[in-house]
């Protein structure tokens, strides 16, 4: 009983130490991966739409290409149509439908406002509140608490900086599951969050090049169904664009 008790209680520093390590030294950067200061001091579309979160997350990356290169791959993005870009597997396990595609997908090309995304069967659902072709897109859970916003920033006509921004609201939350999501879920976050980004700047500068490195609306681009770091692309495809 007693090595059970000297066990548990190391064990209880141990995480007491990483609990107050990631608080003092590895939050930020975990809420912050590849965000510049400029990126997570600016006001983007959706902020007004959950005024007092508890969470707040700007993650952003640059990406070798023009808006028109990357909008196609965020208005696609979902459960059954062209996922999510990152850990198929760890998304499935939770019953989510994803896979990630890397073509684009002509028959999603067409968001629009009030659409509504379902994430797995008991999943929140997420309206599409705002979309700005090639600027911005803003997704808002129905029960209000979650503001998940894309926005495109050009650098130069071949260079965009891609902001993902969460804001959410746990207030109805006991301690436990606040401090299960702020220990568990922001590091699982970043895991995800960061794959993402990586795989639609993969996906987008591959598309960029595949056009010769013209704009999507050039002569050899695509015609757009309306509806730390990479650029973005700007609109959306009428025709399945093979990667």
């Amino acid at each position: 009983m007693r090595r059970m008790a000297t066990g548990v209680l190391a064990g209880g520093v141990v995480a007491a130490a990483a609990a107050s390590a990631y608080f003092t030294m590895g939050r930020k950067p975990c809420l912050t991966w590849g965000a510049t200061s400029e990126d997570v001091d600016r006001s983007m579309p959706g902020d007004d739409l959950l005024d007092r979160p508890d969470l707040v997350s700007t993650r952003a990356i640059t990406i070798e290409a023009p808006p028109s290169s990357i909008w196609p791959w965020l208005v696609q993005m979902g459960s059954g149509k062209g996922g999510v870009y990152t850990y198929d597997w760890i998304e499935n396990v939770f019953g989510l439908h994803m896979h990630s595609v890397d073509e684009i997908l002509p028959q999603f090309q067409n968001r629009k406002i009030g659409d509504v995304e379902q994430l797995g069967k008991n999943g929140p659902r997420l309206r599409v509140d705002i979309l700005d072709p090639e600027r911005a897109i803003v997704l808002h859970s129905e029960d209000g608490n979650w503001v998940w916003a894309f926005g495109l920033y050009p650098r130069s006509p071949r260079c965009t900086r891609l902001v993902s921004r969460n804001r959410i609201a746990t207030q109805s939350a006991g301690w436990l599951q606040r401090a299960f999501w702020v220990l568990i879920m922001e590091p699982g976050s970043l895991i995800m969050e960061r794959k993402m980004l990586l795989g639609i700047r993969s996906r987008a500068e591959h598309l960029f090049g595949e056009l010769g490195g013209e704009d999507a609306h050039g002569p050899a681009g695509l015609t757009v169904a309306n509806g730390s770091d990479g650029p973005l692309p700007r609109e959306e495809s009428t025709k399945s664009k093979k990667l």
